[in-house]
């Protein structure tokens, strides 16, 4: 199944969101399922970009690295991620309120709530950032 994700891209020039497909081998049924293949999803492809080896950059890449602010090949040596973990540290964060999940403009609070996924419905993760300073 394919869903579009709404993706925050920086820029020094601008600063826009995009959809972007991204497929899910699994329909999941309730938030908890999505998040879960969701993480699963981009931990195998993390373990896989860390086994690829280093091919030289089109004009494209640099392209568009440039407009992320970094230009940089392949990943740094790193161990490969564990899928179990990551998606317990996932639930964690949303039970913690790092971050939000949309389902199109309504908001999915409840983990084992059932949603209704289809076929290039649009999802939005937000991270929340956690300011510090002194309050003195």
């Amino acid at each position: 199944m394919t869903i579009s994700v709404n993706v925050k891209q920086l820029g020094k020039k601008r600063n826009k969101i995009n959809e972007m497909p991204f497929f899910l081998e699994n329909k999941p049924h309730t938030l908890r399922e999505l998040i879960t293949e969701s993480v699963r999803t981009c931990v195998i492809a993390y373990n896989g970009r860390l086994n690829a080896e280093a091919a030289p950059l089109s004009q494209d890449d640099i392209t568009a690295m440039s407009e992320l602010g970094k230009i940089a090949f392949g990943m740094s040596e790193g161990a490969p991620a564990d899928i179990a973990k990551a998606v317990d540290d996932a639930i964690l964060a949303f039970e913690d309120g790092l971050f939000r999940v949309f389902l199109g403009e309504d908001e999915l609070t409840e983990l084992d709530g059932s949603i209704e996924l289809n076929e290039n419905s649009s999802v939005t993760f937000i991270r929340l950032v956690m300011l510090a300073g002194r309050m003195w």
